[in-house]
């Protein structure tokens, strides 16, 4: 599965493509060694077929998730094939898809979206989308980066399969799609490729990217906590990785002169490369990550991912994830006194869990925690960010994710938003039941609808595989196929 770390061809021994249909999304690869972990779509395709959906109607669109976007399209012209099903679906169907994306597939819808703005005029490019695109359902989306790609970066990442750490981080970072996740701040953006396609008058090779002042008053780029703490080696060369015990048996008045620096970097650190360049010396794989890094990313012809993403210009978007589960958003980084790849350990992990930061000794932590915590995977911060895409007035309604006799429903109307500020419901929560958190708006963009799904407690990788989600996706399916109905949403009671 390796690929080349420059050009992203494969091994000379192994190519690899992804699979076709339906077998492709149900499971990766069962068996023994992957076990469950292997499922993904798999219950999600067996409710569809039992509620009544044809299976000829459910279309998978698998992509090779180790390359960055750009070679996506260079190698498998995979967005001219995706554009390509969406005009196909409808000739066979007589109507507009529903689209469902989860975890890095609404990255690759994203820069789908951008692509087209590109190949088709500027005129035809709404109309396309509301004729061949119903429904846009976003499931744990990292929309503004995930903390775990830097652990995966630097130390590996298995996901509880047999293999090293070091192994794992080697897979990994040959990978180009390895820095498709990485945390970025909401306070930065690049310059619009869509603007510069029909101008002409940019150089190809010229990108703008530019923070607003709240970059630099704010710490941790709005995040709870920078994502990086790192001792980095005072020395160069052969002795530039002692270890921790080594530094326990030596007089530190001798080693004055060699003790280790602490330096902490933000998302945006993180995603301009100024991480990266600092540990330049130290880390064999910086060099390949910058490059990485500029080609694949701030140079990429359609999109610059590491930037905030505004609300797709879709008739209906639902944007749905878990919420207040302990989910990693720092890391203390140092030498570990080994050779690469297995050249850093984790000193410490800062959690978010409800609403406060602890470390992995469980001691309090000072920074930025938000309402809730993320999903196990993706913090709250990053999942959130599509509250942004509701307007300035929100209907707010919580219920119960068991059966219920609509008692437990509550429910605040027209409650005030402002971007980039948080929507927290003044609501009673039972410590014993689960709940989901709907923010609805159909009133801000005429003809258009936003949702917003918060669910206690699902898990980031098990959310497309939760009996409720599957309830409350086929209620308001049912809700919208029916055209008499009065209300824009599912009635919760």
């Amino acid at each position: 599965m390796l690929l080349d770390p420059y050009n992203q061809t494969d091994h000379p021994e192994c190519k690899s493509r992804p699979d076709s249909g339906l077998s492709a999304i149900t499971e990766l690869d069962p068996g023994y060694i992957t076990g469950p972990l292997s499922s993904v779509w798999k219950e999600w395709v067996k409710w569809c077929i039992e509620f009544g959906i044809e299976a000829n109607a459910i279309i998978a669109v698998p992509y090779d998730w180790r390359l960055p976007p750009s070679l996506l399209e260079e190698r498998d012209l995979y967005f001219h094939k995706l554009k390509l099903t969406f005009e196909t679906a409808l000739k066979l169907r007589g109507g507009p898809s529903v689209v469902f994306a989860h975890s890095l597939g609404n990255h690759v819808f994203r820069y789908f979206l951008e692509w087209l703005k590109l190949e088709i005029a500027p005129k035809q490019y709404i109309q396309w989308l509301d004729e061949h695109i119903y429904a846009y359902f976003a499931v744990g989306a990292p929309l503004l980066g995930a903390i775990e790609t830097v652990k995966a970066a630097l130390s590996g990442n298995t996901f509880g399969l047999p293999v090293s750490e070091g192994t794992a981080r080697l897979m990994f970072n040959s990978f180009g799609s390895s820095l498709w996740m990485m945390p970025f701040s909401k306070y930065c953006r690049a310059d619009g490729k869509y603007l510069k396609h029909f101008s002409g008058g940019i150089r190809k090779d010229h990108h703008t990217y530019q923070c607003e002042q709240e970059e630099f008053h704010s710490n941790y780029s709005g995040w709870p906590t920078n994502i990086i703490n790192i001792e980095i080696p005072s020395i160069r060369g052969f002795d530039a990785y002692p270890s921790v015990s080594e530094f326990a048996e030596t007089n530190l008045s001798s080693m004055e002169c060699g003790l280790p620096t602490q330096l902490s970097f933000s998302a945006r650190e993180v995603s301009d490369g100024t991480f990266f360049k600092a540990i330049e010396d130290y880390d064999s794989d910086s060099k390949r990550i910058l490059y990485q890094l500029k080609k694949s990313y701030h140079d990429d012809p359609v999109l610059n991912p590491f930037t905030p993403w505004d609300r797709p210009p879709i008739k209906n978007v639902f944007c749905i994830y878990g919420i207040d589960s302990k989910t990693e958003v720092g890391y203390y980084f140092a030498p570990s006194g080994k050779p690469y790849p297995d050249n850093w350990i984790i000193t410490d992990v800062i959690y978010e869990i409800e609403g406060s930061l602890i470390s992995r000794s469980g001691n309090q932590v000072e920074g930025n925690p938000g309402p809730a915590s993320g999903d196990e995977t993706v913090p709250y911060h990053s999942l959130s960010w599509c509250k942004n895409w509701l307007g300035q007035r929100v209907n707010i309604t919580r219920a119960p994710q068991s059966e219920h006799d609509g008692s437990d429903v509550q429910v605040e109307l027209n409650v005030e938003h402002h971007y980039e500020q948080d929507i927290v419901p003044n609501m009673t929560r039972s410590p014993r039941v689960k709940y989901i958190t709907y923010y609805e708006d159909s009133e801000s963009i005429p003809g258009q609808r936003t949702a917003v799904w918060e669910l206690d407690k699902a898990n980031h990788r098990n959310i497309v595989r939760s009996p409720v989600l599957m309830r409350e996706l086929w209620l308001q399916i049912w809700h919208d196929i029916h055209l008499d109905t009065k209300s824009n949403f599912v009635t919760k009671g």
